[in-house]
């Protein structure tokens, strides 16, 4: 891996730029924007409403990954806003479940946790010059996981007659979602684990090569 969070020796088919201003960023402003819309119509009961920003909001990541794609607007705030969307919905959506009683306030605290100690892990590749880990496929399928139990769980509840079949289908991808995202979250551990190691052996070898 290179300082810059990539893989050393995988060449990447598109070149990331630095631009802030382009459509697929855009996109993913708009989704960061209604993040509060969406998570107003959690507390406040407006089920429906809620899914409709949600659909809007999946419309929208489709659309920008794939304009970015498209006319070659591949950007690192890019790659870092949509990824941070994702998040801040599951977070909305479990935040205001637990307020209103729907979801236990443990789901959160497994959820959130595991994004903390993401944010933690950062910190430290940081401080020894590289960039976030890529995303690993654990990392991946929890999150498509959590995206299907959430809505799921939120059409339980604005729509009742889908409840018998919406909640178990929901707390069934939202169970395994968190151990997974959990299981990833152990991969990144281990992973910047080894990182810090190999860093600080070549900084000690250095420091001896100089000094002798």
């Amino acid at each position: 891996m290179s300082r810059d969070g990539t893989e050393t020796g995988s060449a990447d088919p598109q070149q990331v730029g630095t631009q802030i201003i382009n459509v697929p960023n855009l996109l993913s402003f708009v989704r960061l924007l209604l993040v509060p819309v969406f998570l107003y119509f959690i507390l406040t009961g407006q089920d429906v409403a809620a899914l409709l920003v949600l659909v809007f909001s999946s419309i929208t990541d489709y659309l920008d990954g794939w304009l970015a794609r498209r006319l070659h607007q591949i950007t690192r705030l890019g790659q870092l806003l949509d990824p941070a969307a994702d998040r801040l919905y599951i977070v909305a959506a479990l935040v205001g479940l637990a307020v209103r009683e729907v979801v236990p306030w443990w789901l959160v605290v497994v959820i959130v946790g595991r994004d903390v100690m993401l944010i933690v892990l950062g910190v430290v590749l940081a401080n020894h010059g590289y960039g976030p880990l890529p995303v690993h496929h654990l990392g991946k399928v929890a999150t498509f996981c959590l995206f299907y139990a959430l809505p799921l769980i939120v059409l339980a509840q604005a729509v009742p007659f889908v409840d018998p079949v919406a909640t178990p289908i929901g707390w069934a991808f939202a169970l395994w979602g968190g151990f997974l995202y959990w299981w990833a979250g152990i991969v990144y551990a281990r992973e910047t684990a080894r990182i810090v190691r190999e860093t600080t052996g070549a900084s000690r070898r250095s420091s001896d090569s100089v000094g002798s």
